[in-house]
């Protein structure tokens, strides 16, 4: 793939279409080397997924709620010259979560203290302790060789597999890639509840433990080995300062500019080459933007099949027949009067047959889960600013089938009846579980989101909350690449292509176009 006159180090005029934490990553990266960057959105404010809601003095995060990977923060902020401290303000969450199990009276901590898990694994499970120590000793060299080797790579050359360090470990290798996290965590421990903390990093990959390959153990070294931090402000704080960072490089960024075409031309070789994008106006007109590279940092099902001409689409309709969206959501966001201690601001709550719950949601006969297991963040709990003195903001979120038919959400109650449903028996659960009895009528400000909203509001295909699922042939270099095979000049970030979804994932992804487009074809990140 020819991403255009790149490698030279002449300035390109670039279009990303979507301002999403990708886009947005993109836009500052580039911009800060030197490309004449507009970047494109939609909707009328920032930040895709990564959004914020306010009701009532309350003011929710709409999407990501874990900051994890904080190395990759790390290394982005410092290839703008700047650092994660001069930017955020970081809060380490103890406990890091609280995980509340159907079936057993006691929730248990998780804590950024490897001492304090290990000896929680051994106290439910005699001998876990060690089987421990090792679970996240292979995580650890798992994680490592991932973020030197894999997930800053684009896998346009080969040399990502024949470095010493892959080719040694590819027996290995291969067998964390074709056995299920679900069996991985089986062969070494037998209590359900320590089988649940940890197989459940797959639904951070959009999937289920026993969907997801068993490569993915290393997100344990995130949230068992390492610490859950939060940013001051929420995570729309960490869009408005990397918004904020494109815009000091040179970057334009507009809102409610909704791209309806990318435009190409003939090119070298008989093929296709981007020439631009066509965006709708605010007055109901039309306009044009040249470029010589635009990047598409929205949903790729519909940059694919509904801005491009039929003839030039890498992805066109049938082949996402085999593919498959990570989960829907419906997400629940309270305004509570008065204090929750029992809740900390992550918790988790874990029913008991795990097994016919990803079933309802990623099975052939998908349905709401009832019960559910659900995720509920409590922001309050760490930042002063998100909820009235007095008061706790609740962001719940319950994963169900990708299926807009599920519907929208809304103020008050007046979402679907699906969605006011599945929000009501969430409610329900937190109040049993948690020992809140009276939690429903301490509600005062109720905001609901369902995979309909998905759809409208970010053009997620079949109103997934995460983007493709991490299945062993949607993960790595079975994922869909970040260059369009038959459009010069097209290139893509985001969830939906390598290396895959959440925050850390989407800041590579626009480092991997900076990497496209200064001819980088290595598997390490870039240097500062």
């Amino acid at each position: 793939m020819t991403a255009g006159p790149a490698g030279d180090g002449a300035s390109l005029r670039v279009v990303v279409v979507g301002g999403g934490i990708a886009g947005l990553a993109t836009a500052a990266l580039l911009a800060s080397r030197g490309h004449s960057v507009d970047l494109l959105e939609k909707n009328a404010d920032l930040g895709g997924r990564v959004g914020s809601v306010e009701r009532g003095g309350f003011r929710f995060d709409t999407g990501a709620s874990w900051y994890l990977m904080p190395e990759v923060f790390d290394h982005f902020f410092d290839l703008l010259g700047t650092s994660t401290e001069a930017e955020l303000d970081l809060t380490v969450l103890d406990p890091s979560y609280r995980v509340f199990f159907e079936g057993y009276p006691d929730p248990v901590d998780l804590r950024p203290d490897r001492a304090h898990n290990r000896a929680l694994f051994e106290s439910l499970e005699p001998g876990a302790g060690d089987r421990f120590d090792a679970y996240l000793r292979s995580a650890d060299e798992t994680y490592d060789m991932a973020l030197r080797r894999f997930l800053y790579s684009s896998f346009d050359s080969p040399g990502a597999f024949l470095h010493p360090d892959v080719v040694r470990r590819t027996p290995r290798l291969g067998r964390l890639l074709t056995r299920s996290l679900e069996r991985h965590v089986a062969s070494s421990f037998r209590d359900r509840r320590l089988r649940q903390v940890l197989g459940y990093p797959a639904v951070f990959l959009g999937s289920s433990p026993s969907r997801t390959p068993s490569m993915y153990h290393l997100m344990s070294r995130l949230d068992l080995g390492d610490r859950v931090l939060y940013p001051q402000g929420g995570f729309t704080r960490l869009v408005e300062v990397v918004a904020a960072l494109a815009q000091r490089h040179g970057a334009r960024l507009h809102t409610g500019a909704r791209v309806t075409r990318i435009l190409t031309r003939p090119g070298a070789r008989g093929r296709a080459e981007v020439q631009g994008v066509q965006h709708a106006t605010a007055d109901g007109g039309s306009r044009t933007i040249e470029a010589d590279v635009v990047v598409g940092a929205a949903d790729l099902h519909h940059l694919e099949t509904a801005l491009l001409d039929p003839g030039l689409q890498t992805h066109p309709a049938p082949s996402w027949r085999n593919r498959s969206p990570g989960p829907g959501a419906v997400l629940a966001m309270l305004g509570v009067e008065g204090r929750l201690p029992e809740l900390t601001h992550h918790s988790l709550f874990f029913t008991s047959d795990w097994r016919q719950n990803f079933g309802d949601i990623f099975g052939p006969g998908a349905r709401v889960p009832d019960p559910a297991s659900i995720y509920v963040c409590k922001p309050s709990a760490t930042d002063p600013t998100v909820a009235p003195a007095g008061c706790e903001n609740l962001f719940v979120l319950v994963p169900v089938p990708a299926d807009p038919g599920i519907g929208a959400g809304g103020d008050d109650g007046n979402g679907s009846s699906v969605v006011e449903r599945t929000a009501d028996a969430a409610i329900d659960q937190i109040a049993s579980w948690a020992g809140v009895p009276d939690l429903r009528d301490r509600v005062r400000v109720r905001h609901t989101v369902g995979p309909r909203d998905f759809e409208v509001r970010y053009n997620a295909w079949r109103g997934s909350a995460l983007g493709l699922e991490h299945t062993l042939r949607q993960s790595a270099f079975l994922r869909p690449g970040n260059a369009s095979a038959k459009v010069d000049g097209l290139l893509y970030a985001g969830a939906s292509t390598v290396p895959g979804v959440g925050l850390p994932m989407c800041l590579i992804s626009a480092e991997l176009v900076l990497k496209r487009l200064s001819g980088d074809r290595s598997s390490t990140p870039v240097r500062a």
